[in-house]
């Protein structure tokens, strides 16, 4: 872009997350000292890094991070050296769209992986359009991120096209897990909990419509707030319901305190969510008390990948922090089509003035075999891999017991 500036990686203790601070100029000679040029184009990451939802969030940036030193270490965009610019949105919408505003007012920043969350994913997608700065969520599964607020009715708009994402959406994820409930668990009656934000709630609304289309019943449905620690009323609820299975719309933080006080107050009743709660975190924290417990999660387990295989050990092998399980693979793979846009748009180091612009276009028309999949995105920007995975708790770790595609309808 038209603002140059060199970058020096900085380590922060405080978070264990890379960062880097501009000061400089873009253009510098190789460190092999051969006498060329290279460009430095960063790639913004933007997820709870500390807090809230910090094991995934984590994964998301080593993710990115992976896939940035693999493109610096194959050359593959000649002349451009890749770095990674990581945020931390602490799961606060008005945090993320600080961080966007942060991003996009660097202009060596020329895409962007993150956020975590569908809605911190709302107050940033109109700072990156305004931009044309692309985005690609890992992680987001609303509907209507891509799709418009009246989607459900069939009317869907998409309302920015710099935003995409490598997770299939909550209109899949909730009928597919809702689906494998009343068909293969044979459950009859559910207690349906949510945490009010846009991904749970959403969640949970999807969950329940499928459940009783597929002849289910809801024997109650509750609320509660992020950061919650006390569950005694909602438990009691519960267990007073006849419910004989929960499903839980959030994040694994509430979800492990509200399964282990229900599983402690003697009520054995399974607790079912989406890939909010699929984390290690959440067996930890649960022990035995999540035996039983099942979630779904975008795409199929990425340890059973072939293709996953050096990305794994690379993580492991590094001491990265966070889970890279459940995003860390679409976390790559929304890297590595931002990289391959760049190295369509970007020649010889040289970054147009509409760089930003034509990247996004690029993105678009992207397709390539991932690390977890396909990727590839259709005309709302979502991605055409709808491959979603149930897993349960079996002696203290998530097992996938079902992979498929479900039809929305």
């Amino acid at each position: 872009m038209r603002h140059r500036s060199l970058l020096i990686l900085t380590t922060v203790l405080t978070t264990g997350a890379l960062t880097l601070t501009a000061c400089g100029s873009r253009d510098k000679k190789d460190d092999n000292g051969g006498g060329g040029k290279t460009t430095t184009v960063v790639i913004g990451v933007d997820a709870p890094l500390t807090g809230q939802n910090s094991a995934t969030g984590l994964g998301i940036q080593y993710g990115v991070q992976i896939a940035v030193d693999d493109a610096n270490a194959k050359n593959l965009v000649p002349g451009v050296k890749f770095a990674v610019k990581a945020l931390d949105d602490k799961a606060l919408p008005p945090t993320g769209q600080q961080n966007a505003t942060a991003l996009v007012a660097n202009k060596d920043v020329l895409g962007v992986v993150g956020p975590l969350n569908s809605g911190v994913a709302q107050t940033m997608q109109q700072v990156f359009a305004t931009a044309n700065l692309v985005e690609i969520s890992p992680s987001n599964t609303n509907p209507t991120l891509t799709q418009g607020k009246d989607w459900a009715a069939g009317n869907k708009t998409r309302p920015f096209k710099t935003y995409f994402r490598t997770a299939t959406t909550d209109a899949i994820q909730g009928g597919f897990a809702a689906d494998y409930a009343v068909n293969t668990l044979k459950k009859k009656n559910v207690y349906v909990v949510d945490d009010k934000q846009t991904y749970g709630a959403g969640l949970a609304a999807l969950f329940k419509q499928g459940f009783t289309k597929a002849g289910g019943k809801v024997a109650g449905e509750d609320h509660v707030n992020v950061g919650d620690k006390d569950f005694a009323a909602l438990v009691t609820k519960i267990k007073n319901s006849g419910a004989d299975l929960v499903y839980y719309g959030g994040q694994y933080d509430e979800a492990q305190i509200v399964t282990k006080q229900l599983k402690d107050s003697g009520a054995k009743i399974p607790l079912f969510g989406g890939d909010g709660i699929y984390s290690d975190t959440f067996i930890t924290t649960a022990g035995k008390a999540g035996e039983g417990d099942l979630a779904t999660s975008v795409g199929v387990p990425v340890d059973t990948l072939d293709k996953a295989k050096d990305f794994i050990q690379k993580y492991k092998d590094k001491k990265y922090p966070g889970d890279y399980g459940t995003y860390g693979g679409y976390s790559y793979d929304a890297a590595t089509a931002i990289i391959k846009a760049v190295g369509n748009v970007v020649k010889d180091g040289k970054v147009p003035a509409d760089a930003r612009q034509q990247i996004v276009a690029e993105v678009q028309k992207t397709q390539f075999e991932g690390i977890a999949g396909q990727v590839a995105f259709d005309e709302f920007g979502d991605t055409t891999n709808k491959q979603l995975t149930v897993y349960q708790v079996t002696n203290g770790k998530w097992k996938a017991v079902k992979s498929g595609t479900y039809n929305a309808g």
